[in-house]
């Protein structure tokens, strides 16, 4: 299949799982996960109608925005080195893995320098598995509150990655989690702090994660293939 049928196939399915839970389809922001494919690749998607893609490396944002369309929406998805921050603030529209304070301050820092604003998302390792980066529900609310104090730094919502499972219906409570934990957070009113986005969702389980509230899905493979 052509990458317009997938991209195509993705959104029915997209439409399909915010009609069950009773949502606009337009509440969903779908990121094409382009990591690891060649600009042509990105081009047809936006030719077929995307416009948010999603890259895990600072370096393939850099590569791809000057051969493709400028009005592309880039998304930092992967986790951000603190050497690397210099050189996606004002590329990405949005910073997806603020997965540290130290993260949170070295943005403050080169935002300040530029006096640029910096659009971020909490990374929040619901699972709690070793092999994943972000805080655990137990503590990101501190991180937050500490965050939210960064003037050039606004969070806009909260990331996780779920585990890989066979079966989407295994994370369906990693999130629930999250949402719920979005709604606290919401509720307690911190400065600086909105709760409007909540990525979450990749291709095994992205449907899944709609109906329990995600505002952005992250779907690599089934548009583009297999890595």
């Amino acid at each position: 299949m052509m990458i317009k049928e997938q991209l195509e196939e993705v959104r029915e399915r997209v439409n399909a799982a915010c009609l069950r839970a009773g949502r606009d389809p337009k509440s969903v922001t779908l990121i094409a996960v382009s990591k690891t494919k060649p600009a042509q690749a990105v081009q047809e998607a936006y030719e077929a109608g995307a416009r948010d893609f999603g890259e895990n490396k600072v370096q393939e944002i850099l590569q791809k925005q000057p051969a493709l369309p400028q009005d592309i929406r880039w998304h930092m998805i992967g986790h951000l080195q603190r050497n690397k921050v210099h050189q996606v603030i004002g590329k990405a529209v949005l910073i997806h893995a603020v997965d540290s304070l130290r993260l949170a301050e070295q943005i403050e820092q080169e935002a300040a320098k530029r006096n640029l604003d910096v659009d971020v998302l909490l990374e929040i390792n619901v699972a709690k598995e070793e092999s994943k980066y972000g805080f655990f529900l137990e503590d990101a609310e501190e991180a937050i509150r500490r965050i939210s104090a960064l003037p050039h730094v606004h969070i806009k919502g909260l990331m996780t990655i779920a585990p890989f499972v066979e079966n989407p219906e295994e994370n369906r409570g990693i999130f629930q989690k999250l949402y719920q934990f979005s709604v606290d957070i919401n509720d307690k009113n911190i400065d600086n702090v909105t709760m409007g986005v909540l990525s979450m969702g990749m291709s095994g389980d992205f449907e899944v994660a709609i109906e329990e509230g995600a505002t952005m899905v992250r779907v690599g493979t089934s548009i583009f293939g297999a890595r």
